[in-house]
């Protein structure tokens, strides 16, 4: 009976094959040459096509978009090696990751998502990040229009 209300899957030919679960369009998307849980809003009968549209510009705009990451992400980081270095937290198990400059952040971090819904009325790309330094918090990058909008300091994964 419950079949019924279950939304067919829809089959993107750049993203391949997508369920609705949760809500959300739910797939994968090749970033970075891994393979990243993708989420895009829609109705029950297909994804936004404009969440379509932004979700297939993924990887490409990633490029233009890597240094406003990695600069949020660094910004993200120095409180917290400020604050191991004036003793205020004590050190991890795992050694705190020395990191100079924004650049520098890439191997310490971990994209786990993207997902592309609307924000404030308008449709935002989040790519949401762990972090060897904040192991409490997923980190998500956000993109409105193709121009960042912020790091937001605690997510949950869509």
């Amino acid at each position: 009976m419950f079949g019924l209300f279950k939304s067919a899957p829809f089959s993107d030919p750049t993203l391949g094959e997508l369920t609705r679960s949760r809500g959300l369009w739910r797939g994968m998307i090749l970033v970075d040459s891994g393979l990243t849980p993708l989420a895009l809003a829609g109705t029950r009968a297909a994804p936004d096509p404009a969440a379509l549209a932004a979700a297939r510009e993924v990887p490409t705009q990633l490029v233009d978009w890597r240094q406003a990451i990695e600069t949020a992400l660094y910004e993200h980081y120095e409180p917290y090696a400020e604050s191991l270095a004036a003793g205020e937290i004590p050190a991890a198990g795992e050694s705190f990751p020395s990191i100079t400059s924004p650049a520098d952040v890439w191997p310490r971090v971990a994209l786990e998502y993207v997902s592309i819904t609307p924000l404030g009325g308008a449709l935002t790309t989040e790519l949401g990040y762990t972090t060897a330094w904040d192991d409490e918090h997923t980190l998500g990058a956000r993109f409105q229009h193709g121009a960042f909008l912020e790091l937001c300091g605690s997510v949950l994964r869509p």
